[in-house]
């Protein structure tokens, strides 16, 4: 009769309970050596609890257990998982030793077997590091006919995805997503192996997030994050994929959530050795800091970027430009400009270089910044590069004194940033709405879109954006009150809507619900009309505003 600890870790198995699993079936093993079925288990067990060095340990146990029992083409799959994850960890001597056995037992079949087409995918991964894309889609190809023929769906999901990145590199965009979306169906709908599905997500996000295929990085995110609450014992993510979850809550204003996400991260990575994503993570939780205006925290994460090996730009140079050292932020944003090549790597440091040059008067350094953006964007053909493009170009035309030329790129671009949820960007375009309003003295759209963005910022607790918009509304009303020629004080117009709904007896929760807004924010306002109107109770704010007869 079979031990009931070796029962117990089948089941848990059976059960995705991963960690339960491992911890049974490590003790069913000490009791008594396992089988090579059971000694399988136990390696998927570890590996996706995140037990890494256990889990190559117990696959070379099952390497040889299984060569021992005559099963040489199931050796040969267990020898690919070995080496296929010790290439990931970077290790390459060994990971080409194991590809090399379980290449030798394939040959020594001599038909064509499911393990030939996994150890196509390898040979398609080193294709794409060496920027051989089509070497790669060929490799890719030939895995996913194998897969095909032997109705083996991990294995036609993976070439896909290896395919998918392959057309990505040669700037086929349209067509790569079609194949990453194809994988990712099977590995959303459960028709993968849980270890091959957790690949396959990662890699996945990675490859959108590189071509700012951002609706397609916040999907899989989102259906990721599904798939770990459903499998609480899943350890099997590495640092670069919780960096892309962290960058995800920013992106959707969710900054406290962004900043645990990045630290998990960083722990995560510096757990697996992993220095290029703890470099990410400390980006990532440095790029908050800094629109925060926490810039000495900020200064303290890049730095640690940087000594993790990541390139710590173009956070570092806006950090310099906020904390009011143009000069600095121009020389670090000239130097990643000229060192780096590529369109999809240069994007990711023009629209900063936009910003900074503008800031220092340099426009035609800008706007040659600014062109080279709308040609990526056509070319790349993503909806997230054609807003970011139309924000710089409309930037360049504000700065050379053509406001009327401002808002039709401030529109397309916002409406992008809308859809997509990313209330932090599309604040900071009605900013620039707001600026040329006021160039075009149309100051009452001007209050309205500033007032707009000074919510977000706040909800958001974007200090030096706040700053920047509070004094722009100071000069507003200081206009306005001289227009009129009156000394009333200046209310904006929320701060009017406000005060008629504290005349009509409303609460502060009440009025958050009527106008779509939170309490704080309705807080803030409340105070405001308190100061400027010199009151110090909601009932003489009432009584104010019936004498001025502002209701």
């Amino acid at each position: 009769m079979e031990p009931e600890t070796l029962l117990q870790g089948r089941k848990c198995y059976e059960r995705h309970e991963w960690n339960d699993a491992f911890e049974a079936l490590s003790l069913a093993d000490s009791l008594s050596p396992l089988g090579a079925d059971d000694l399988h288990r136990l390696a998927w067990a570890a590996g996706l609890a995140g037990r890494d060095d256990e889990m190559l340990a117990t696959h070379e146990r099952v390497y040889h257990a299984l060569l021992d029992e005559g099963q040489n083409l199931r050796a040969a799959r267990s020898a690919f998982w070995l080496g296929f994850r010790l290439l990931a960890r970077g290790e390459i001597g060994r990971a080409g030793g194991w590809l090399g056995r379980s290449q030798r037992l394939v040959e020594q079949h001599g038909q064509e077997c499911v393990e030939q087409g996994y150890l196509l995918l390898p040979a398609a991964q080193r294709h794409l590091n060496a920027r051989e894309p089509g070497e790669a889609l060929e490799c890719a190809a030939r895995a996913a006919a194998i897969g095909e023929r032997y109705a083996e769906i991990d294995l036609v999901a993976f070439a896909h995805n290896l395919q998918g990145r392959a057309w990505l590199s040669q700037g086929q965009v349209a067509r790569g997503l079609a194949l990453l979306d194809e994988a990712m169906v099977a590995a959303a709908s459960g028709e993968l192996s849980p270890v091959v599905t957790g690949i396959l997500y990662c890699s996945a996000i990675a490859s959108c997030h590189n071509v700012f295929a951002l609706d397609r990085v916040r999907e899989w995110t989102t259906a990721l994050a599904s798939w770990c609450d459903a499998n609480p014992q899943l350890g099997l993510f590495n640092g670069t994929c919780l960096v892309h979850r962290a960058e995800m809550f920013e992106l959707s204003g969710s900054w406290q959530e962004a900043v645990a996400a990045a630290r998990r991260a960083a722990e995560r990575s510096v757990r697996d050795f992993d220095s290029d994503a703890a470099g990410r993570a400390r980006y990532q939780e440095a790029e908050i800091h800094r629109l925060r205006g926490e810039f000495e925290q900020a200064d303290a994460d890049y730095r640690e970027a940087s000594r993790c090996g990541f390139e710590p730009q173009p956070g570092l140079a806006l950090l310099r430009l906020a904390q009011g050292d143009p000069e600095a932020a121009a020389t670090a944003s000239r130097r990643m400009i000229a060192a780096t090549t590529g369109r999809l790597a240069r994007s990711r440091f023009l629209p900063a270089h936009v910003e900074i040059m503008l800031a220092i008067g340099d426009l035609e350094e800008a706007r040659a910044a600014s062109r080279e953006l709308e040609e990526i964007a056509s070319c790349v053909e993503t909806e997230i590069l054609e807003a970011i493009a139309r924000h710089a170009s409309a930037s360049i035309h504000l700065a050379e004194g053509s406001p009327h030329a401002v808002l039709d790129p401030v529109r397309r671009a916002f409406g992008i940033w809308q859809r997509l949820g990313a209330p932090y960007l599309a604040a900071r375009l009605r900013v620039l709405a707001g600026r040329a309003c006021i160039a075009l003295e149309d100051l009452e759209s001007a209050r309205l879109e500033l007032e707009c963005a000074q919510e977000v910022f706040e909800e958001l607790g974007a200090g030096p954006d706040m700053a920047c918009v509070e004094t722009l509304l100071t000069s507003l009303n200081d206009a306005g009150r001289k227009g009129s020629g009156t000394a009333d004080p200046a209310l904006t117009g929320r701060e009017l809507q406000v005060l008629r709904l504290i005349a009509s007896g409303k609460t502060n929760k009440a009025i958050a619900k009527e106008l779509a807004l939170s309490e704080k924010t309705v807080d803030r306002h409340v105070s405001n009309i308190f100061v400027k109107t010199n009151v110090t109770s909601r009932a003489a704010a009432t009584a104010f505003a019936y004498e001025r007869k502002l209701i």
